[in-house]
């Protein structure tokens, strides 16, 4: 079954609308998706080309002689990866609007895996709404604390 998603970026001016035929979801650890992530893993949904549509176009750039990352040239919000030939192309899970539907199936890249980020159920947890520091940088602007 067939389920529409759609997702962007953090200033909202890119905007794209996929048809998904999965909730499986992965992680990519490769020394590559982690520098252009920022992150120790990109988590991504494995998508056909032909299922991605741009309401607004992203940028792109050559992140090796084999692929390309859109991304957004106004906030930095990164999309995915995409090899410069094939009919897939991955988008990154924290870009969809609902990223709870996804559920993660595997661990790709496991070579440059950090094992000690897998399992933090252990750590204590803040939350944004309660850390004083955040609540004051919010409503010094005038605003309250986003979802």
């Amino acid at each position: 079954m067939t389920r529409t998603m759609t997702g962007g970026c953090q200033c909202g001016r890119v905007r794209y609308v996929a048809q998904l035929e999965s909730n499986d979801a992965y992680l990519c650890h490769c020394r590559m998706c982690q520098r252009a992530t920022g992150g120790f893993a990109a988590s991504f949904v494995q998508v056909p080309r032909k299922a991605v549509t741009w309401e607004s176009e992203p940028d792109w750039y050559a992140s090796s002689v084999i692929a390309k990352r859109p991304f957004c040239s106004h906030c930095g919000t990164p999309f995915g990866f995409m090899f410069n030939d094939g009919d897939g192309m991955d988008l990154t899970l924290g870009s969809f609007d609902e990223p709870g539907y996804f559920h993660p199936a595997l661990h790709s890249g496991a070579e440059g895996m950090h094992e000690a980020w897998l399992d933090t159920r252990y750590l204590p947890r803040y939350y944004s709404a309660t850390t004083e520091s955040v609540v004051s940088h919010w409503k010094a602007a005038g605003l309250e604390v986003p979802e």
